[in-house]
């Protein structure tokens, strides 16, 4: 069998799909890229393998012989990358999140569409333990119909934002609003069920001094209420200005609940499931059961990040591209539907809490009304639609707040 030929962008965020190269036979790693010249090098020096072509220039890279690009750079930069790999005929795995803006979100669909070549999202979070067992549930019919649903990603990343950010003021990270980095909290309910989001409601928590400390100037949490075309509701809760981290899913179903382990509780992350099923509906008997669920790659998964569901989310989208149609990888429209809550969501904040309706980009026609907006808080990008990193108003960030960051940056490197 040929082995897919793989090139990675990205060697932060990117190494763990390197690593992942090593782990499957379908699989040939041939060239790496990063402007970050100092981490490609040192990449370089760790893999000792000649086999490897390694770049500091994208355009170069593109040229090289590969099957398949992985897309770990920035995540505001994914969208244009993404198109680039499509139109030079390479299949593309993208990392968290899908694009920035609406306008990037009908170039993106359109390239995957005129390529006919596989895309892959990378939300890594919907093949954890617990999200995979509740899509496995739903699907069999063990929850009945789908009817509210939560999800949580909530990430203290004070600590570590030096590094994020590298004290770089206009970073993407703080520049980003809080309804931004949604995907983790929205997706897995999303990819449970598999149905679509029509209409969102956006909130935004206070501006707090753990943001203020980090020069980010967005705000700390973000909550959207989403509508899905059944009628039902999910609450997404996510942020990074957080006290405490939480990671926790619920599913509530007809025939009853099932959710995940809570962050702060002993049972671990998101690694227990906790069911209260009825056979049938109306049968109101108690059943709780918990358990850690498992199945036949879990063994092989847990050596990599993210409880395992970093392996899951590369495995399936280089078994698509070997020919499995029924991997189960997250495309393009679905991708689409996992972000649009989180971006529309902070429209909907910015126009004083009213509810927006979420685009169908299956449908061609829907598309239109958004091939020119490019509203979002990158100035490179949103030109005269320029939007605020927080609702009230970019905050004031003092200069010695980024001097600081970078000082910290300096003493971990």
């Amino acid at each position: 069998m040929k082995k897919v030929r793989l090139g990675v962008v990205g060697v932060y965020r990117g190494r763990t799909m390197i690593n992942y190269c090593a782990q499957d036979e379908r699989v040939e790693l041939v060239a790496i890229c990063d402007i970050w010249k100092e981490g490609l090098e040192k990449v370089k020096a760790e893999l000792k393998n000649d086999k490897i072509t390694f770049y500091d220039n994208f355009d170069e890279f593109i040229k090289a012989d590969i099957d398949a690009v992985v897309l770990a750079n920035y995540a505001t930069e994914h969208a244009p990358y993404a198109v680039k790999c499509l139109q030079s005929g390479k299949h593309v795995f993208s990392e968290v999140l899908p694009v920035q803006t609406m306008s990037e979100a009908v170039s993106l669909t359109e390239a995957v569409e005129k390529s006919g070549l596989v895309y892959g999202y990378a939300e890594n979070y919907c093949y954890m333990a617990v999200p995979r067992e509740m899509r496995r549930l739903y699907r069999a019919g063990l929850l009945g119909k789908f009817e509210y649903g939560e999800g949580e990603y909530l990430h203290n990343c004070e600590a570590g934002w030096a590094d994020l950010t590298y004290g770089n003021e206009d970073h993407w990270r703080n520049r980003m609003y809080a309804s931004f980095y949604c995907t983790h909290s929205v997706g897995p309910l999303l990819h449970i069920t598999g149905l679509r989001p029509v209409k969102v409601v956006g909130f935004e928590l206070p501006y707090n001094d753990r943001m203020a400390r980090c020069g980010a100037k967005g705000g700390p949490v973000a909550v959207e209420m989403i509508t899905l075309e059944n009628g039902a509701v999910i609450k997404s809760v996510h942020g990074v200005g957080v006290s405490k981290n939480s990671v926790w899913y619920s599913v509530y179903g007809s025939l009853g609940t099932a959710e995940s382990a809570r962050e702060i509780t002993d049972a671990g992350q998101t690694s227990k499931i906790f069911t209260n099923l009825d056979h049938f509906e109306g049968e109101c008997v108690d059943r709780l059961i918990s358990y850690k669920p498992v199945d036949a790659l879990s063994g092989r998964a847990l050596m990599n990040g993210h409880g395992g569901s970093d392996f899951y989310s590369m495995w399936y989208f280089i078994s698509r591209i070997c020919g499995d149609k029924d991997a189960e990888i997250i495309d393009v429209y679905e991708a689409l539907d996992m972000f649009f809550p989180g971006l529309l969501a902070y429209r909907s904040v910015l126009a004083g809490g009213i509810p927006v309706s979420i685009p169908d980009f299956r449908d061609k026609k829907q598309r239109e009304a958004f091939r020119n907006d490019n509203a979002c808080t990158d100035p490179a990008v949103a030109g005269k639609q320029l939007l605020p990193s927080y609702s009230k108003g970019d905050p004031a960030v003092p200069a010695s707040v980024y001097e600081k960051m970078r000082e910290k940056c300096k003493i971990r490197q």
